[in-house]
């Protein structure tokens, strides 16, 4: 990651923890340690069960015209964390799944950090790029579609999906190609 783009990154992750100043300066010493995060002012966190958010974090970086936001992934809980626009409206539904915003904390380490327990698979870029609702959820459907081939639909639940009385973007046929 450029030094631009790792400081910008930098100080868009820590403007969300509870002391900055703090978080930065421990990122800046090199450290990946890891900080709590509040959802729901810059960003909302979506967080779905490993085998389902691999599969459709490998389908987000392979869709046309769309460059994925930051993905989380916590390998000792097995589950995988998308960085979503902040939407005090929007509800998620689905299997051993959780959405983060307004009120919601997330263990984050240093935007650098790619091994560990906790690290990012789509680190952020400091521009605020955040995933697309509509794609998202396309990627979820998609992938547990693939999982459900290979073992079997019992084994799996329905996608994460947003609630009937969230209205849908119209994006959202933009990303069935």
């Amino acid at each position: 990651m450029a030094l631009a783009q790792w400081t910008n990154a930098m100080e868009w992750l820590a403007a969300a923890a509870r002391d900055p100043r703090s978080c930065k300066n421990d990122w800046q010493r090199g450290s990946s340690g890891i900080h709590l995060l509040a959802s729901g002012r810059f960003w909302d966190v979506l967080i779905v069960p490993a085998c389902l958010g691999l599969h459709a974090a490998d389908i987000l970086t392979d869709l046309p015209r769309i460059k994925p936001g930051p993905v989380l992934l916590d390998s000792r809980r097995q589950h995988i964390g998308f960085f979503l626009p902040p939407d005090p409206a929007t509800v998620w539904v689905g299997h051993d799944i959780r959405y983060l915003n307004e009120g919601g904390w997330i263990a984050a380490p240093a935007p650098h950090c790619r091994w560990g327990d906790l690290r990012w698979l789509c680190p952020p870029d400091g521009s605020g790029t955040l995933n697309s609702p509509a794609a998202l959820e396309l990627a979820l459907h998609q992938a547990m579609g693939e999982l459900a081939g290979v073992h079997g639909r019992l084994h799996h639940r329905n996608a994460p999906h947003r609630s009937a009385n969230t209205p849908r973007s119209h994006d959202a046929t933009e990303y069935s190609g």
